[in-house]
């Protein structure tokens, strides 16, 4: 491990060099370039900084030691040794976390897309409060939230809402959340007081560069239709919502929230190209052994990954098998507690493969 942070400082060092040469300095995509890198070890490279420096105070006050210190020194010099030894541990720890692979979409923005599964009204409204639930997070981490498309239900849920959220790092928190989430609540049209139990799905993906999918123009269908969608007389006039249909595998993105054809173009091949994405994906995760396969974080679709559970305010993440509770304040968009849980579980489970 030592050997491995010696190269990546040594490669910082180099970055900060270049960056400082002036035909660097004037080049502004040669000079973005090389500020992300440094900036994507900086992290690391701290750390390793502070772990030789603890390293040597830690060598130093040992070597106190064997200078024949009187009792009360002896005495401050071991409990600064075991202070030390604690911190070294924890630093190599954090180094260890810091070395492992990095999902390349970590820092993409993301399309999340939610769906009413069983449970008729009961799950449109719980897909409702899922997407409030995730736009209030966003807010929170200063990230931007916008809606591509949108199928409501006739009580206030949505059958189906497909959005964006764009921020630094928001796939890296948000991949967590993909799978099948349940409710059990009683809900607003049910006059016994019977517990109801209601499931959606989200899926998470990974906002795609037209570097990442290349779409050949010749596999698309376009269509252009009137919004069904709120947006006043220009929607009645002007069609400008969009049906596109990639015709190699079938899949169809319609958009219609924008009020210009342009826009819904664009958001509708963002869509599409993320879906297929997403695809290829899955594709390479199927050739993982099962053996190195983890529940957390496979973005299998089917898995029922947590219950929220509305009578004992109790959120059970069955990926981990652990519970939370405050549901409201969980709803309202405080969700880090949760995804930490499960990105915490992963990183050991990662640890524990590097060991193996």
């Amino acid at each position: 491990m030592i050997e491995q942070l010696e190269k990546i400082e040594k490669r910082y060092q180099e970055l900060d060099s270049r960056m400082a040469e002036p035909e660097v300095a004037t080049d502004l995509n040669q000079l973005q370039a090389l500020a992300q890198e440094r900036a994507s070890i900086e992290n690391l490279v701290t750390l390793y900084r502070e772990y030789k420096a603890v390293t040597s105070s830690l060598e130093e006050t040992r070597a106190m030691l064997d200078d024949n210190l009187d009792e009360e020194m002896a005495v401050l010099a071991k409990q600064e040794i075991d202070s030390l030894e604690t911190r070294l541990d924890s630093l190599a720890q954090e180094l260890k976390v810091a070395l492992l692979p990095r999902d390349p979409n970590d820092e993409k923005d993301i399309i999340m897309e939610i769906r009413a599964g069983a449970g008729g009204n009961e799950a449109a409204l719980f897909a409702a409060d899922l997407f409030r639930m995730y736009s209030r997070y966003a807010q929170n981490k200063g990230w931007a939230t916008d809606i591509i498309s949108l199928n409501e239900s006739g009580i206030g849920g949505f059958k189906e809402i497909i959005f964006e959220i764009k921020g630094r790092g928001a796939f890296s928190r948000l991949k967590y959340e993909r799978g099948v989430h349940r409710v059990q609540r009683v809900p607003i049209t049910e006059s016994s007081g019977r517990i109801h139990t209601s499931t959606a799905t989200v899926a998470v993906l990974p906002e795609a560069e037209e570097v990442d999918i290349e779409i050949n123009p010749d596999d698309l269908k376009v269509d252009i239709f009137h919004s069904g969608s709120a947006g006043g007389q220009n929607v009645n006039k002007v069609a400008t919502a969009v049906r596109m249909t990639h015709l190699p595998t079938g899949m169809v993105v319609t958009c219609q929230d924008e009020r210009s054809q342009l826009q819904n173009k664009v958001k509708a091949m963002s869509v599409l190209r993320a879906r297929l994405m997403d695809i290829e994906q899955q594709k390479q995760d199927e050739q993982i052994t099962s053996d190195r396969r983890s529940q957390v974080g496979t973005g299998d679709r089917a898995e029922k990954i947590r219950t929220y559970n509305f009578p004992q305010d109790r959120i059970s993440d069955h990926r981990i098998n652990l519970n939370f509770h405050n549901l409201p304040r969980v709803l309202e968009g405080e969700l880090d507690e949760l995804i930490d849980a499960v990105a915490t579980t992963e990183q050991a489970r990662q640890l524990g493969e590097q060991v193996v």
